[in-house]
C-alpha cells in the first residue's frame, strides 16, 4: 500500500528524512512516533505530495509518486484522506459545507453529496450539527468534522498528523476510537503522535523516527 525506498528529504541544508525505507500493508494501523522535529509530518506530506522527496522512491498503491506530475496529484489525493492537528476547517462554512467540499470538487451530484455527507456526519455523531458553524463546536467536535471530511470520499488511506494534540483526554479517546473503527472497516491508517499514553493504550505497530531516520519498527 505504502512503500519508501531509501528516501531523502531536506529543507535548505537541513536534512528532514535520511535514507528512510519502510512498508505499510493494506489495512494496517501504524503509529508514526518520535519527538518534535523527528520528521513525522514531513513523511506524511511526502505520501500525499504536499512535499517532494529529493532522492529515493515512494510507492502508493504500486505507483511511484516521487516523480509524479503536478497534474496527477489531485487524482492521487482522491484515495488519501488527511487529518491535521489544527483541523483546517473553513470558518465561514457550515459543518455540512466543510464535509461536502471534497465531493463538490469531484463534481458529485447534489443528491449524492447530501446522502454521503449526512451518512458521514452520523458516523461521527454530528448529524445534529450539520448546519452549525465550526466556530461554535468544541475542539473534539471540530476534529470529528475534519475526520468526516477526510473520509467522505471513502479513501483507501487515512493520514492523521497529531490528531489529538489539542484535545483533552476524554476527547482524545473518542477520536482514537473513531480512527480504530475506520481501520476496522479496511482503511489503512497512519497516525503521527508523540503521546506515549496512546501508544500504550492502542497496541498497534509503531514506526519511530529520530532525527529523520527510522530507528524502530515494531511490526
Amino acid at each position: 500500500m505504502i512503500q519508501f525506498f531509501h528516501v531523502y528529504k531536506q529543507y535548505r541544508d537541513q536534512p528532514a528524512l535520511t535514507d528512510v525505507s519502510l512498508e505499510v500493508d493494506k489495512g494496517e494501523f501504524v503509529f508514526l512516533t518520535g519527538p518534535s522535529g523527528a520528521g513525522k509530518t514531513t513523511l506524511l506530506k511526502l505520501i500525499f505530495c504536499a512535499e517532494r522527496a529529493h532522492r529515493g522512491q515512494i510507492l502508493v498503491n504500486g505507483r511511484n509518486i516521487a516523480r509524479i506530475r503536478d497534474s496527477a496529484v489531485p487524482y492521487l489525493r482522491r484515495n488519501i484522506g488527511v487529518v491535521f492537528q489544527d483541523f483546517k476547517l473553513l470558518p465561514a462554512a457550515s459543518v455540512f459545507e466543510n464535509v461536502a467540499l471534497t465531493l463538490q470538487v469531484l463534481g458529485r451530484s447534489g443528491k449524492e453529496i447530501r446522502r454521503k455527507v449526512m451518512d458521514m456526519l452520523e458516523a461521527v455523531g454530528l448529524e445534529h450539527k450539520a448546519a452549525s458553524s465550526p466556530q461554535r463546536l468544541s475542539g473534539g467536535e471540530q476534529q470529528r468534522v475534519a475526520i468526516a471530511r477526510a473520509l467522505v470520499n471513502d479513501p483507501a488511506i487515512l493520514l492523521a498528523d497529531e490528531p489529538t494534540g489539542n484535545l483533552d483526554p476524554a476527547m482524545t479517546l473518542d477520536i482514537m476510537n473513531l480512527l480504530a473503527d475506520v481501520n476496522a472497516r479496511g482503511t489503512t491508517v497512519m497516525v503521527a503522535t508523540h503521546d506515549q499514553g496512546l501508544l500504550e493504550r492502542y497496541q498497534k505497530r509503531r514506526l519511530a523516527l529520530t532525527n529523520g531516520r527510522v530507528t524502530e519498527d515494531g511490526r
